[in-house]
């Protein structure tokens, strides 16, 4: 019989991160999608009592999905807003990373995937904090990869493109976001389903030498 995994995925309320969380039940892993009212990625102290509650047995997959976008250009950015974003997309990540990857590592099979951009490799004005977050936790990927590999764990990242979100639609106007279509290939932003497809597989048994990777899933929008 084959062993049921489970994940801590976060994020999940919407967009991709509802799409992931479909995905992984329709590959029977059980997932575990806390709230901000059980886990506030906001507020270190939140992780820290969420933590707490784990046994020893953790998790078998983590995917840091969540993730705080406040498009400013660099002269608007205040101290409050670097430290927000930061907190959400990157040191949040790394605690929960800091606390389950030792333990997979332990039982000798573990799944990290880090939900990035492509914000992460280029740049778009009013999204500096953002596209540093993103860059930093590619970085982190890595070195999960080469200080966990030996226990059998594997971590990627996963970048998105433009994606037909509620969070696309608030950070673009109509008028830029069909400049966008026009700038990627494929002339269509991705559906959060065809990102979930590819988490599944990057989280999976499936995968077994695929790690250390940022995967950009873009339409085709970095080739240019």
């Amino acid at each position: 019989m084959k062993k049921s995994r489970t994940a801590l995925l976060t994020g999940a309320s919407r967009g991709i991160g509802a799409a992931i969380a479909e995905e992984l039940r329709a590959l029977s892993i059980n997932v575990m999608t806390p709230g901000r009212d059980e886990l506030d990625l906001s507020s270190p102290a939140s992780v820290d009592r969420y933590l707490e509650s784990f046994s020893r047995d953790g998790v078998d997959i983590l995917i840091n999905n969540a993730g705080l976008n406040i498009p400013k250009v660099i002269g608007e950015v205040s101290i409050e807003n670097f430290s927000q974003i930061m907190q959400v997309n990157l040191a949040s990540s790394f605690r929960l990373i800091q606390f389950f990857a030792p333990q997979m590592a332990q039982r000798g099979y573990g799944r990290i995937l880090n939900i990035s951009s492509i914000l992460g490799t280029v740049a778009k004005e009013g999204r500096s904090v953002y596209s540093m977050s993103k860059s930093a936790l590619d970085a982190l990927t890595r070195a999960v990869a080469v200080e966990y590999g030996s226990g059998g764990v594997l971590a990627n990242s996963l970048a998105p493109g433009y994606v037909d979100t509620e969070l696309t639609h608030k950070n673009n106007t109509p008028e830029q976001i069909a400049e966008l279509l026009e700038s990627i290939p494929l002339r269509r932003m991705a559906a959060p389903v065809e990102l979930a497809k590819i988490a599944g597989f990057l989280v999976s048994v499936e995968n077994s030498y695929l790690t250390g990777q940022t995967i950009l899933v873009d339409g085709g929008f970095t080739c240019i």
